[in-house]
């Protein structure tokens, strides 16, 4: 008994070993990729301008377009879900009518989780989600905003002119409905 216990210990180990091979390494190129908000050194508000080439879950680049009219973020797994949830009532091309887009944080994730778990969920999904790899421009977004909860920037010509906060997937329907 006693060996087949260490035996199965071992084939774990060596099945984690694997796996974190495999999946270990970011494919994501920080040089490819950009994000400025200005005014530096102030907290992203009402007020701000921002700029972005930003990839999406399929590793394609994005760059923000002067028509964007709403920034949807998820700082967290939490705020995630409430995206995922509400998105999947809604038809294909939702986002493209509204000049919206999703900007997903997922700088803290552990590259294994991301490409074991995180990239295979979100590419099964019928919309493009922007994803920040990188914590310094994850920061520069969510220092000082409830990054627990959607936060819903409305632009207009890349300057934001509204926030707001969305804790469920109702508040969020009632922002973008």
């Amino acid at each position: 008994m006693k060996k087949i216990l260490l035996g199965l210990i071992a084939l774990i180990i060596i099945a984690a070993g694997v796996l974190f091979g495999i999946n270990g390494k970011s494919n994501y190129d920080a040089s490819k990729y950009s994000l400025t908000v200005t005014p530096k050194g102030q907290h992203f508000s009402v007020g701000s301008t921002i700029d972005y080439i930003l990839p999406d879950q399929f590793d394609k680049a994005h760059k923000l377009s002067t028509t964007t009219q709403e920034l949807i973020f998820a700082f967290t797994k939490d705020t995630g879900h409430i995206i995922k949830v509400f998105m999947m009532e809604k038809p294909e091309g939702y986002l493209q009518k509204r000049n919206a887009v999703i900007v997903a944080d997922i700088s803290a994730m552990p590259v294994v989780i991301q490409n074991t778990f995180a990239l295979p969920d979100l590419r099964k999904s019928n919309y493009a989600m922007m994803l920040i790899y990188d914590k310094e421009m994850a920061k520069q977004l969510k220092e000082g905003q409830e990054a627990t909860k959607v936060i819903v920037m409305t632009l207009d010509n890349k300057k934001v002119t509204r926030v707001e906060l969305a804790d469920s997937e109702t508040a969020l329907g009632k922002l973008l409905d």
